[in-house]
Order: C-alpha cells, then sequence, then structure tokens
C-alpha cells in the first residue's frame, strides 16, 4: 500500500464515523500532512471534538484535550515547575497537556489572551519556554482549536498575532438532512454496540511523515508561485485593482499567508493524486488560508461584507499569467 492509499483510508475510517462533515475531515487531514495547526469555527454538536479523537483513535498518537475557560492559567497548558526537595535538582519540570501530538483547544476564546498567548510559541517554534528552559515537542504536533461564532458573550476575540499562526480557518455547518439521519442512526448502533465496538488497525505516524516528504516534492511552476504571490498582493495593496476592493481592506495579509496557500495547495494537489500544482489547489484552499488574515474595514462590516466575499472577488481580478 502506498503512502497515499494509506492517507486515503485513514480518511475513508474517519469518515465512517463523522457524518456530513467531509471538509471537516479533509481539512482536519490536509493541515496535519502540511504541519501546521487549525481554527474551527462552528455552532456545538457539529462533530468537532469527535473529529480529532476519532483521527487520533486511527493514527494511534497522542490527544489532549485542553476546555479553556477564563480562569484558566498559562502554566495549565505549557506545564509548571515543582519544588521535589528529596531530588538533586529541587525543582522537576511536570509537563502540561500542550506537551501531545493533538492538541484540542475547546472554546479557545473563552479565556484572556495571557492564556491564548501560552499557545503561541508551541503553535509556531515547536517548544515551550518555562524558567529559562526551553523544552521542544513532539515531532508529530498539531494544535485544532475551536470557537462558537454564536456565543460572544464573556469570550476574549484571538488577537490577530495569534490567528496567524494558524495555517487554516475552517467554517463548518449544519449536515444536510440525509446526513443527519444517518448521524441518528450512528449514534443508535453506537449505543447499542457499546463496548463490543471491535477495533481495527491504528496507522502508525510515520505514515505522516512519509506523506510530508512525498508533498517536499510536489511541483510548482514559476507561474503559480507568482500567482500565490499576486493575490497576497492584491489583500495589501487592493486599490490597484478596484476602488471597491479597496474600501472592504483594512489590512491585508502577512508573508505567513503566502506560505500557507503554498504549502496548503502542494498538500492538496498531493492528495489528490497529483504531482505538481495547478490554480484548482489554489483555488480550492485560498479561502481557509486567508479568511482569518483579512482585517477588514468599518465599511466591509457596515455593508455586511464577508472576508470570503473579498476572496471570491480578489480571486476575479487576479489571473494566472504563464
Amino acid at each position: 500500500m502506498t503512502t497515499l492509499q494509506s492517507i486515503l483510508e485513514l480518511k475513508s475510517r474517519i469518515s465512517q464515523s463523522i457524518i456530513g462533515q467531509e471538509k471537516l475531515i479533509d481539512r482536519l487531514i490536509l493541515v496535519l500532512l502540511s504541519n501546521g495547526n487549525l481554527l474551527l469555527e462552528g455552532l456545538p454538536g457539529l462533530a468537532k471534538t469527535r473529529a480529532i479523537k476519532s483521527l487520533a483513535k486511527e493514527l494511534n498518537c497522542g490527544l489532549s484535550r485542553i476546555q479553556f475557560t477564563p480562569d484558566l492559567l498559562p502554566s495549565d497548558i505549557t506545564g509548571t515547575e515543582i519544588y521535589q526537595p528529596e531530588s538533586e535538582e529541587k525543582f522537576i519540570f511536570q509537563k502540561g497537556p500542550i506537551f501531545s501530538n493533538l492538541i484540542l483547544a475547546d472554546e479557545i476564546n473563552r479565556s484572556p489572551a495571557k492564556v491564548q498567548s501560552a499557545l503561541l510559541e508551541a503553535m509556531e517554534e515547536r517548544q515551550v519556554s518555562v524558567a529559562g528552559k526551553t523544552y521542544k515537542m513532539d515531532p508529530l504536533f498539531m494544535v485544532m482549536a475551536t470557537q462558537n461564532p454564536v456565543e460572544q458573550e464573556g469570550t476574549y476575540p484571538l488577537p490577530e498575532a495569534q490567528m496567524d499562526r494558524f495555517l487554516m480557518h475552517v467554517m463548518i455547518d449544519y449536515p444536510d438532512d440525509e446526513s443527519e439521519l444517518k448521524i441518528m442512526q450512528l449514534n443508535r448502533a453506537e449505543q447499542i454496540k457499546g463496548a463490543k465496538k471491535e477495533e481495527g488497525k491504528k496507522l502508525s505516524p510515520q505514515v505522516i511523515f512519509d506523506a510530508r516528504e512525498e508533498i517536499s516534492k510536489v511541483k510548482i511552476s514559476e507561474s503559480i508561485e507568482k500567482y500565490i504571490v499576486d493575490i497576497i498582493s492584491a489583500t495589501r495593496y487592493p486599490e490597484k485593482y478596484s476602488k471597491e476592493l479597496a474600501g472592504w481592506i483594512d489590512f491585508g495579509s502577512s508573508p505567513r499567508g503566502t506560505i500557507s496557500i503554498d504549502r496548503a495547495c502542494r498538500t492538496h494537489a498531493w492528495m489528490e493524486g497529483k504531482d505538481f500544482v495547478t490554480p484548482d489547489d489554489i483555488r480550492s484552499v485560498v479561502h481557509n488560508c486567508l479568511r482569518h488574515r483579512l482585517i477588514m474595514s468599518y465599511e466591509a462590516d457596515a455593508e455586511g461584507i464577508s472576508a470570503d466575499q473579498v476572496i471570491d472577488e480578489i480571486l476575479k481580478q487576479v489571473a494566472v499569467v504563464g
């Protein structure tokens, strides 16, 4: 079995327990293969937690769930030094839940910025610094943070610096009626089976590293690279394209947006069985890579213009050259 076949089998296994959220499963695996972090936004009960639990279960790797609350402390995430009088070093570092493979940061906007920032170093540098010492994360590491788009009372919006650390910002909605019926039937079947449910063979985490190695070899032409850069440039200098577009954007994407599109589109092409990137691969990932990196203007908010609509307009204005 090839590496791609193993990944597609992983996706198929997760799909058996996550019904009606194909986009969520696809993006979850894509971000993991791209060695990035995922911000997931959706109403309660849409299988956000279940999805990452299923991924950890099928992939045979560690999973930590951190429930963000207003009274959470940074040390509750990273860990802290504990005094041990009988030890030679006296202070022993006790690792926090961040030291795992897959991290579910549930309702991340429920905690103040000081706590949210505890994830910054781990997400970007793959390390944690405590009391002047640096502790490396596991090579297989991904943060999936969730937030509720409706309940804003008592929440702390993520600062732009932290939003930028997420490779993708994915928004999910209700499943269709057919999927809803299957969800009800699946839940009933799981209650009947209970502990009798048999577990299949788990996939080795090494498959993820093998996939990343193959993805790094996916070709991307100069014209496609220029297309990515032109899209990012349009978010920064929209007045070059249209007055209307310029009125909607206050600040465009950082260079992390360019890097994210590059990594995500190559992963998307590989998952489609290709060894080169096409403009369609870029269009498939650009909304997820940029919607959290655009700071909309007051005029756009007043007119009800979303970041996705702005990205749609940019894709109409920016052409592939070559």
